[in-house]
């Protein structure tokens, strides 16, 4: 299946607000974990129904409501009822191959990009939809199927009463926003250290693999940055959006933010174009071998031209060619072979031409 967007045939004509699931789903229940938090206590537990959802609303620590699975959309209805979330938004909510996107809504803010996940053990690079819903002590998330990669947030809300516990739920978005944008980077140091390696390959053992693999990672770099460029894009808008969600304290750390996704996107077009180099350099190698061997048996064919030519002089047919008669002429035949092959190699190499 295209790892790009593919809208599917059943979706053509659907109202672009309609609140219908259109991706596709990849876990058998929407499970829906929740961290409730202030500086003095962590409550972590799992909500059956969404009803119970409603007390977070009201709270005033800082919930984390964080639902794996958007499939059922009964539920995703009853959510977005609670918490107040515009039919629009919950649309896109539903709709996992939306391109990033940031949006203010009545009371919260809706922001949306993909996570990049490689693993290492099947060589393979995945990507999942997050959507985060911000509201006054409430963040949002939303994934496709349940994963660990924000599990290191969940470790420091645990162990540490420091600022992740006391400074909202922006700050709560800010850090998981983060933790997507390190794991770009991390994919791309990953896929660079075997880009790099390609060339110190290249440089002693270039064979048809080589390209194949090559074209691979250029493929592989190709769809990061297809996902990368776009969530630079929210990322920025996100920063600059003047709303009263994002509290001023917080707001050096969207702009941190920014340089960490444009340290990203400078990556990924770095790799890009070393592999567009690597591309150029495999082929000149292969031309300038092809020449060598061009060469060689060039020089082989002209050596042997004046051979074939004594050959052919002495294969005819004649009755009177003097040197048929001589005792050792078979000896001087192939002595004047020798030293006429000896000359041209010496010729050759003074000029340089093997």
């Amino acid at each position: 299946m295209s790892r790009f967007i593919k809208k599917k045939k059943e979706d053509i004509g659907l109202s672009p607000y309609a609140i219908v699931f259109r991706g596709q789903q990849k876990t058998d229940k929407t499970l829906m974990r929740v961290m409730d938090f202030d500086m003095n206590e962590v409550r972590e537990f799992t909500v059956k129904s969404t009803e119970h959802t409603l007390s977070f609303k009201k709270s005033k620590s800082i919930s984390w409501l964080n639902i794996d699975g958007l499939h059922e959309v009964t539920k995703m209805e009853e959510i977005a009822k609670i918490f107040e979330i515009p039919t629009n938004i919950l649309s896109d909510i539903l709709n996992p191959s939306l391109r990033p996107k940031v949006q203010e809504f009545d009371n919260g803010i809706y922001a949306t990009l993909k996570m990049l996940q490689y693993n290492e053990s099947k060589d393979e690079l995945s990507v999942e939809n997050l959507s985060l819903i911000i509201i006054d002590n409430v963040l949002i998330s939303f994934q496709e199927l349940p994963a660990n990669v924000f599990d290191p947030i969940r470790e420091r809300i645990r162990k540490h009463k420091n600022k992740i516990r006391t400074s909202g739920s922006d700050y709560l978005a800010f850090a998981l926003l983060d933790v997507v944008v390190d794991n770009y980077i991390y994919i791309i140091g990953l896929l660079g250290d075997k880009i790099e390696d390609l060339e110190e390959r290249m440089t002693n053992y270039p064979d048809k693999n080589l390209l194949e693999e090559i074209n691979m990672f250029k493929g592989e770099m190709n769809f990061l940055r297809k996902n990368i460029k776009p969530a630079k894009e929210m990322i920025l808008t996100l920063a600059k959006m003047e709303t009263e969600m994002i509290h001023t304290e917080n707001r050096v750390h969207f702009k941190e933010l920014q340089d960490n996704i444009n340290e990203a996107t400078e990556l990924s077009d770095s790799y890009r174009d070393i592999l567009y180099d690597q591309i150029t350099m495999y082929h000149t190698m292969m031309s300038s071998k092809l020449n060598d061997i061009m060469r060689t048996l060039t020089v082989f064919s002209v050596i042997f031209i004046p051979l074939t030519f004594i050959v052919g002089v002495y294969g005819t047919n004649f009755e009177y060619l003097p040197e048929l008669h001589w005792k050792h002429s078979y000896f001087v035949m192939w002595g004047a072979m020798i030293i006429l092959v000896l000359i041209m190699l010496w010729y050759f190499k003074r000029k340089k031409w093997f």
